[in-house]
């Protein structure tokens, strides 16, 4: 019998046979992929020089007809400097009352609790109760940023309900972190005791914040503590430090470092409107934005 490599080889039959014939179709999908990314590269570099104008957004944020459209008009609105026009604002009331798709009322929650004030502070925490969990969870966020005592107990009742989804309830954990009263602090102490790690830690930078000190996630310690002070006529958040709101940070990728005319900046962690500035300790004082959940305690 004449030995083939194909009667050598019987569990690879064709492979010797056709490995030269589709050497070529494999070399084209190899270069049309590094096309097509080169493509979105290149797309990335140059995005900056088509954005709309702002009449443009504006007409895309008013058309109720066209959720897509209307949910990136607002987008683009609340991130512009003029996005706290008072125009603006009632239009984002508007969408976040009687909007019917649940993306674009995210959207202008996100954008009123960038630009609102104390007395939006409500209408967004109404927004918790939603069928929505994208719309609860912007509202959550939103809360972060308007400092309003009425709606705290909006915020902390919501924390520790376990049927809540685990991301909303992280974000309720740090908006705690504003109210330096004892139903805040009680329920901050509840939350460390949650199966969700993530939202113990949230829960123990917030207590960390109201009160200056860290005991991480040991609620006993935590309440020990609480109770000695006030025992004593101690105030417990007499040592915390100024809340600041976070903000989303990331590195500059290398095509965005070459689009010099579109630079890429990030919003600094702020203080929340309507909450009295003190002499604590913030990042303007020239300490580093640490706050990542790195709560080792510092024991009893």
């Amino acid at each position: 019998m004449l030995l083939t490599p194909q009667s050598m080889h019987p569990r690879f039959p064709t492979s010797v046979g056709l490995l030269p014939r589709s050497l070529p179709l494999v070399v084209a999908a190899l270069l049309l992929a590094g096309c097509q990314t080169f493509s979105e590269d290149l797309g990335d570099l140059t995005s900056g020089l088509n954005e709309p104008s702002p009449y443009e957004a504006a007409i895309w944020a008013a058309d109720f007809n066209t959720p897509g459209r209307q949910r990136r008009g607002v987008v683009l609105l609340s991130n512009a400097d003029f996005g706290g026009e008072e125009a603006y604002l009632e239009l984002y009331r508007t969408l976040v009352e009687d909007s019917s798709d649940p993306l674009v009322q995210a959207a202008a929650i996100r954008a009123l609790g960038r630009w609102g004030n104390g007395s939006d502070a409500k209408l967004i925490a109404d927004q918790l109760d939603e069928d929505s969990a994208q719309v609860r969870l912007e509202s959550a966020i939103a809360l972060q940023r308007i400092h309003e005592p009425p709606i705290e107990d909006r915020i902390w009742r919501r924390l520790i309900m376990p049927d809540e989804e685990e991301s909303i309830r992280i974000e309720l954990a740090i908006a705690l972190g504003q109210y330096d009263s004892d139903a805040s602090f009680q329920a901050l102490c509840l939350a460390l005791d949650d199966r969700s790690l993530s939202i113990n830690l949230a829960a123990a930078d917030s207590l960390r914040v109201m009160t200056g000190r860290d005991f991480g996630l040991d609620a006993p310690t935590w309440l020990s503590w609480y109770r000695g002070r006030v025992s004593s006529g101690d105030d417990p958040f007499a040592g915390g430090e100024t809340f600041l709101y976070p903000t989303f940070q990331r590195r500059i990728g290398f095509w965005e470092s070459l689009a010099f005319w579109n630079s890429t900046t990030f919003e600094q962690p702020g203080v929340p409107r309507g909450m009295a500035t003190n002499t604590r300790s913030t990042y303007e004082d020239g300490t580093a934005a640490d706050r990542e959940y790195e709560n080792l305690g510092e024991g009893p």
